[in-house]
């Protein structure tokens, strides 16, 4: 279906994609405007359609290629040897801010998707959403060490807490990202912060 586009020349593609993207993580499914997409892609309204069929389409489009990339750059790169929980975040945290800083509106995108209310896309993106956290899980956290964990927890929920908490931090990270320029950004500080929270929660957890 989206063949036109992905077949375009590198420098077109990418201005059309990086547009999409910017538009719609900004300004959700319903409001996002194609007439702003075109602008900042710096093509015609009729010749983007001619690339992307609809804007739905387009949209779901969006999100299949955003996991693609993800695949590519994130969860292909966890290395799965690693089975203590707290060095196995610590991985997926920085694979995804060396995705963030290489593709700063994909994961703006991907949470826009996530939480939509939007009844045109809603249903689409819940099946694509269930069958990706379902894989996801299982794949990178069935595997974990439990044997470091304090005798008399609940291991499934100690471990869903850990997972919030590290989740509310990612989100943290996502709101201050909103504010500025992704090359301007103090991505330096991340691993050092990232790594005082790690230490707390083993506390809390291990023996």
């Amino acid at each position: 279906m989206f063949s036109k586009l992905l077949s375009l020349e590198p420098k077109r593609r990418n201005a059309i994609l990086n547009a999409a993207l910017k538009e719609f993580a900004d300004k959700g499914y319903d409001d996002a405007s194609t007439n702003v997409i075109a602008r900042e892609a710096g093509i015609s309204k009729p010749l983007m359609f001619h690339y992307i069929n609809n804007k739905k389409d387009f949209f779901l489009f969006l999100y299949d290629y955003c996991l693609e990339i993800l695949e590519r750059e994130y969860f292909s790169r966890i290395d799965l040897r690693e089975r203590d929980i707290f060095e196995r975040l610590r991985q997926t945290c920085m694979l995804k801010i060396q995705v963030m800083q290489k593709n700063p509106w994909i994961v703006d995108f991907i949470k826009v998707a996530v939480l939509t209310d939007s009844e045109a896309v809603k249903d689409e993106l819940v099946k694509r959403r269930k069958k990706v956290e379902n894989k996801s899980f299982e794949r990178f956290y069935g595997d974990i060490d439990t044997s470091r964990f304090r005798s008399g927890l609940d291991v499934d929920k100690a471990k869903q807490l850990i997972f919030w908490a590290v989740g509310g931090y990612s989100n943290q990270i996502l709101e201050q990202l909103k504010g500025f320029d992704v090359s301007e950004f103090d991505f330096e500080k991340i691993p050092t912060e990232f790594d005082s929270y790690l230490d707390e929660l083993r506390k809390t957890y291990y023996k």
